[in-house]
């Protein structure tokens, strides 16, 4: 799945919608490409959670692809990167 250039709480639900079209019509892992957000909140975070989670009740690996370094560090500070896989190397 590709994300929007915009993701934040007032697109979030389309977004999920079309997570969950593209989990149910895949296999594999569910890989997230990540690389087209410009403009995100918290909303972002909540959709790759819920995109683990989906992903992990299927039996399903889960990947991120091209994250800006603003969303590693938005990631990062809400505690979440290393459960993404999102965390900067040291």
């Amino acid at each position: 799945m590709k994300l929007p250039p915009t993701l934040t709480l007032d697109s979030a639900a389309a977004a999920l919608d079309t997570l969950r079209a593209d989990a149910d019509g895949s296999q594999g892992a569910l890989a997230i490409d990540a690389s087209a957000l410009t403009a995100f909140d918290t909303a972002a975070l909540a959709l790759l959670l819920q995109a683990k989670r989906l992903a992990q009740a299927a039996g399903r690996g889960f990947e991120v692809h091209g994250a800006p370094s603003k969303l590693q560090q938005l990631a990062q500070l809400y505690g979440v990167a290393e459960l993404l896989g999102l965390a900067q190397p040291a």
